[in-house]
């Protein structure tokens, strides 16, 4: 007698779970849509590039530097605004010689040279590629007016 109850009651159960297993899955199928699951795509991948590095060499030369420069200064003054000259001529030193290149790989390069001469230990004169903008405006003042003359 025994037995035969714990039979019932183990087909009892197994029914009950059944029952309740096969309504939890079919109110979960139609209640509840498929959650969306994202496209996955392959991250686009660049090939790694080597780092070139700006490169700046010499003494920095800004107009405004230029602009500070007057025939008659001395060594030291001149020094004060330009900095010590990268070269220094051996066989002459009343010449100093002012280089700086900048190089941006891919960029952009540049090179400014700029030569000082003295005489007498005073600064006599200087070329290179920048001009004091007094001078560049007194250029352009004279060949306006002297285009004005001419009409």
């Amino acid at each position: 007698m025994l037995l035969s109850r714990l039979l019932f009651y183990d087909v009892i159960h197994l029914k009950r779970t059944f029952i309740l297993l096969t309504l939890s899955f079919a109110l979960t199928a139609c209640g509840l849509s498929m959650p969306k699951i994202p496209k996955l795509s392959m991250p686009s991948f660049k090939i790694p590039r080597v780092y070139k590095m700006t490169i700046q060499q010499g003494n920095v030369i800004t107009q405004e530097m230029v602009d500070q420069l007057k025939p008659g200064m001395n060594r030291s003054q001149v020094a004060f605004v330009m900095g010590e000259p990268i070269l220094q001529n051996t066989f002459d030193q009343d010449r100093w010689e002012y280089i700086y290149t900048i190089n941006i790989p891919g960029f952009f390069e540049q090179q400014i040279q700029m030569t000082l001469y003295f005489e007498d230990e005073v600064l006599a004169y200087f070329t290179g590629d920048l001009a004091p903008t007094s001078a560049t405006e007194d250029e352009t003042v004279s060949s306006e007016s002297e285009e004005t003359a001419e009409t």
